[in-house]
């Protein structure tokens, strides 16, 4: 099954022809969830594993093996059989719009800026995740919890979604450790949280604080940590004004003053975000805006089926 939005609400985020490679790939989890309906992934639920629940229309590329036969020949449909111990995925993305993200966006040759990776790789997503009849929501951050969209399954669940993607907007605060702990107190399910984001906040102690809540409630938590190129060291040349993209004021040097200590201190930043989520338990992935997303996606589906 194939989730197609009309081209009059399509988003320009989503381009179905890059797609086409990941077309039999899926997202998975890594371990056991609980989900509101039956789907391919295994469950937490106990007491009936084995048991047959319902039927649900075979998608291509299936293993033949499940197909219910005799259904097939009364109906000419294919079904597949279901069982108490799988469910669907419910899984949230949570998208960091604070201003940091517009990094990358001003300069020529830049490649754009992370804001718009993000767009694309998160569109992305969630036309995988919808077309493999799973459920995706998205939540943005930034100076607050900006928008919050529930994971749902139909086509037009995803295309809004896909939409409010596309129309994001960066803020210059970042408050992103209260703005999980908000979009935790409105969820009672748990599923998968996808968070996105280059971790350029004052206190990372307290976003991975508020990131235990949902491990702590046995969520599934993946970390894709976003990190433009030319953040990763200072550019040549004698003197340059750096801006800081929230509200953090300008200062003037010489690159060649500081780059030594300013490589350190971004190494030291990336390793740490790795550190602190491995330790909370979540699943780390270092993504750079440097490789195309398409590229990006097709490698973080074929490690979570790994």
């Amino acid at each position: 099954m194939t989730v197609q939005a009309p081209t009059s609400s399509r988003s320009r985020f989503l381009e179905f022809r890059s797609l086409s490679a990941l077309a039999h790939m899926r997202f998975v989890t890594k371990h056991q969830i609980e989900g509101a309906y039956s789907g391919r992934h295994r469950s937490r639920q106990k007491g009936g594993a084995g048991e047959f629940v319902d039927y649900r229309e075979y998608t291509a590329g299936e293993d033949l093996r499940r197909l219910d036969w005799k259904v097939l020949a009364r109906t000419g449909r294919g079904f597949v059989r279901l069982f108490q111990d799988e469910t669907n995925l419910a899984c949230t993305m949570v998208v960091d719009a604070s201003g940091s993200m517009n990094f990358g966006g001003r300069r020529k040759n830049a490649g754009g800026s992370k804001l718009e990776y993000v767009q694309y790789l998160t569109t992305a997503l969630a036309h995988v995740i919808g077309s493999q009849q799973d459920q995706v929501g998205l939540a943005i951050v930034s100076d607050g919890l900006q928008e919050v969209f529930p994971p749902g399954g139909t086509s037009a669940h995803v295309n809004r979604l896909q939409e409010a993607i596309a129309a994001m907007k960066t803020r210059p605060v970042t408050r992103m450790a209260e703005s999980l702990r908000e979009l935790f107190g409105r969820f009672h399910r748990r599923g998968v949280l996808l968070v996105v984001s280059d971790f350029l906040v004052d206190d990372l102690d307290a976003v991975f604080a508020s990131l235990r809540l949902f491990r702590h409630r046995r969520w599934e938590v993946i970390v894709l940590h976003l990190i433009h190129p030319e953040e990763e060291r200072l550019p040549e040349g004698v003197a340059y004004r750096f801006e800081g993209l929230e509200d953090d004021g300008r200062i003037d040097c010489s690159p060649a003053e500081i780059r030594k200590l300013y490589e350190e201190r971004f190494a030291a930043h990336v390793a740490t975000v790795r550190g602190l989520a491995l330790g909370h338990g979540c699943d780390y992935r270092r993504v750079s805006t440097a490789v195309p997303y398409q590229q990006t996606l097709g490698g973080f589906l074929v490690e979570r089926t790994g």
